[in-house]
């Protein structure tokens, strides 16, 4: 059978939410509608098949005479499950619902027919926190709406015993991206297209070497198994190399149909749990991850373990807001000396946070770590649920010496065919053309018009910081009226003004006690909001002594000092008015204390810096940089390096403009018709 003949089925599939709709069920429940009962014809599908593949192995005579206990051990011993109505009585979902009288009782018959395993992921016996498929549940609220055989009717009379794994799996993708349009719990994090899987199975393929040696496949996100499945399918089908698949996903429903998949697969384990907390596959290494992990969604619900988190995994912890930069440095734990991956992020992974972040931190630990390959930007519009850029990161273990200590980046933004009909935000896809171009301009690892080649440290930077002191007009500080060991210079006010209020009083002990109740309330409520407000920049702030009048005139931008009818301009600096509550002690009484200082103007600065590997040169640079752009005096402070991969610097493209003879030409024409509308008025 061909995959286009199994799509054939979807609609039939999204048909029986018609039922639900006429029952008054909102759509975005109707997943957890559909979850189980997809999953009971995908198993009875495959359980029916596995016997008539047996029947057939065996040939009609000698199946004749096989006794019902050695079929029942010879299905077991298959591992794929087992259901006593199917295989001792002949009888299916469809034969069930022929009888309505009996349904009921046919229908719980036939649920725990199944094996422990089974009826544990469908949840048929399930008890509060232990639901995963939740059949149980679902089954009384449809027995509420009276509408439980009409539904499972629908449901049997889709036959997927024709299809094999690989096309049931196809239908299975299909159907759970329709889930995902309607599901806002689990949106954007369970359903990856089937074309940046079959991108992502092809720059892995592409890698993969003719073995004997078994191919560790492992998705530490893995949902409802598409991308892990669609990936060792599509492997297949380009090489014989046997694989085995090893995911673990905490969401249950998403899980069980990964689980129930796996078990009609030659060699795959999947587990549940949260892989940043309890990692299911603790001694494993892989020859091959893949993720497509869920981006903008927050760990601060287990924090505490990640902070506790005893496996060294985690290098550095990325903003709580955010934890897909987890799960790159879980996989990037669980790869073999000689493994590879391929997993999906969004923007904020290449560029969020600055300098000495975390997430900066991350990205040059990988970059150090020389296992960054490559990144390739996808067209917009490319997911299910968002329209936002979306990155695959190639990770290799083992880079080829012509590699080493280089990255390439992709920018396949416009490798794409609009489709004909959009899918959610989906309004692309990246055609089998586009695909092979791609991964041809990864192997090839040269430069062209929509990829280029990188020393590592091109992503590296310096965040240097100094400190400014700015000067006036003159170039001159009010730093030169310092003594070598002061910071400021106090002044003893006698008077202060800014033009709507005056202080005289600078030690305060006693302050309207009607009106305030005590010093402490005046402090509060009135001396130190009008301190704070000051803004000797702003307002017109005179400081007063009994020698000479301070102030700060904004055009020279410089600090006057006028004495005896003459003024002098001491420099740039400021004017900084503090105010203290002092408590009572034995020699003083509970007081309110302003003081008054001049001091430089400093201001610490950052400057972005380009960053070479050789220490001396890297300083040269920065001298340079300081010599040519910063004019003011300034100190060295901290240099922090950060690491950023900006596909904007390196693709940018600027906007063509218009010629200023066509801009100027309509501009002319619609004056011409402005002239004739006006005429025309003045007609009438």
């Amino acid at each position: 059978m061909s995959t286009s003949n199994i799509l054939q089925y979807e609609s039939t599939i999204w048909a029986t939410a018609d039922l639900l709709r006429g029952s008054g069920i909102k759509e975005s429940e109707w997943p957890s509608y559909m979850m189980p009962f997809f999953a009971l014809v995908m198993i009875e599908s495959r359980l029916v098949r596995m016997l008539d593949e047996l029947k057939a192995e065996f040939g009609e005579e000698a199946w004749s005479g096989i006794e019902q206990q050695e079929l029942i051990e010879l299905i077991q011993d298959k591992g794929q499950g087992y259901n006593s109505y199917i295989f001792e009585q002949n009888q299916t979902l469809k034969d069930i619902c022929q009888n309505d009288k009996s349904f009921d009782i046919d229908f719980e018959a036939y649920l725990h027919g199944f094996d422990s395993e089974t009826r544990y992921l469908l949840g048929v016996d399930a008890t509060e926190g232990e639901k995963y498929l939740d059949i149980k549940g679902v089954i009384t609220k449809l027995k509420a709406k009276k509408v439980l055989l009409g539904y499972t009717k629908e449901w049997s009379s889709i036959d997927l015993k024709p299809f094999n794994n690989s096309e049931i799996t196809t239908l299975e993708e299909h159907i759970k991206r329709r889930w995902a349009d309607i599901s806002a719990e689990t949106a954007g994090e369970q359903y990856t297209p089937d074309d940046v899987i079959g991108l992502i199975a092809e720059i892995i393929a592409a890698k993969i070497e003719d073995s004997n040696r078994l191919l560790k496949i492992y998705d530490c996100s893995c949902g409802g198994g598409n991308l892990l499945f669609g990936v060792e399918d599509r492997i297949h089908e380009r090489s014989e190399r046997l694989t085995q698949t090893f995911g673990q996903d905490w969401n249950d429903p998403l899980y069980a149909l990964a689980k129930i998949e796996s078990r009609f697969r030659l060699d795959s384990k999947i587990e549940h749990g949260n892989t940043l907390t309890d990692d299911k596959f603790y001694n494993d290494e892989f020859d091959v991850v893949i993720a497509n992990p869920p981006y903008g969604v927050s760990w601060k619900g287990y924090e505490k373990d990640i902070r506790n988190d005893k496996t060294q995994r985690f290098q550095h912890l990325p903003s709580i807001s955010d934890g897909q930069l987890l799960f790159m440095q879980h996989l990037i734990s669980k790869l073999n000396p000689n493994g590879m991956g391929v997993v999906v992020h969004n923007g904020s992974a290449l560029f969020s946070g600055d300098a000495g972040s975390a997430e900066s931190n991350i990205r040059k630990w990988m970059l150090d770590r020389d296992i960054l390959e490559a990144v390739i930007q996808l067209p917009t519009d490319e997911f299910f649920n968002t329209g936002i850029y979306t990155y695959l990161w190639v990770l290799n273990q083992r880079k080829p010496v012509e590699r080493k200590d280089r990255v390439m980046l992709i920018n396949a933004s416009e490798k794409f065919k609009p489709l004909k009909k959009s899918k959610g935000a989906k309004r692309k896809e990246i055609d089998p053309v586009s695909r092979l171009e791609i991964v041809e301009t990864l192997a090839q690892f040269v430069d062209n018009d929509y990829a280029r080649v990188f020393e590592k440290e091109f992503f590296y930077f310096n965040k240097q910081g100094i400190m400014l002191t700015n000067v006036d007009e003159q170039g001159k500080s009010f730093v030169s009226h310092l003594k070598e060991d002061k910071a400021s210079l106090k002044l003893s006010p006698l008077k202060l003004e800014n033009g709507e209020r005056t202080l005289t009083e600078f030690t305060i002990t006693a302050y309207d006690s009607e009106r305030f109740g005590s010093l402490a309330a005046a402090y509060e409520q009135d001396i130190k909001p009008f301190v704070d407000s000051l803004d000797y920049k702003e307002q017109p702030l005179v400081v007063t002594t009994d020698k000479a009048m301070y102030w700060f005139d904004t055009d020279r931008e410089t600090l006057i000092k006028e004495a005896l009818g003459k003024r002098e301009e001491l420099g740039c600096g400021k004017i900084v008015v503090k105010t203290t509550l002092k408590k009572k002690t034995k020699t003083q009484p509970e007081r309110i204390e302003i003081t008054v200082e001049l001091t430089p103007d400093y201001q610490k600065d950052y400057e972005i810096i380009p960053f070479h590997r050789d220490e001396v040169k890297n300083k040269a640079a920065i001298d340079t940089f300081m010599a040519k752009y910063i004019t003011k005096p300034f100190e060295y402070l901290e240099n922090v390096m950060g690491v950023e991969l900006n596909f904007n610097k390196v693709f940018y493209k600027p906007e063509q403009l218009r010629d200023v003879a066509e801009i100027l030409g309509e501009i002319a024409a619609l004056d011409d018709e402005l002239k004739e509308l006006e005429d025309l008025i003045i007609n009438l």
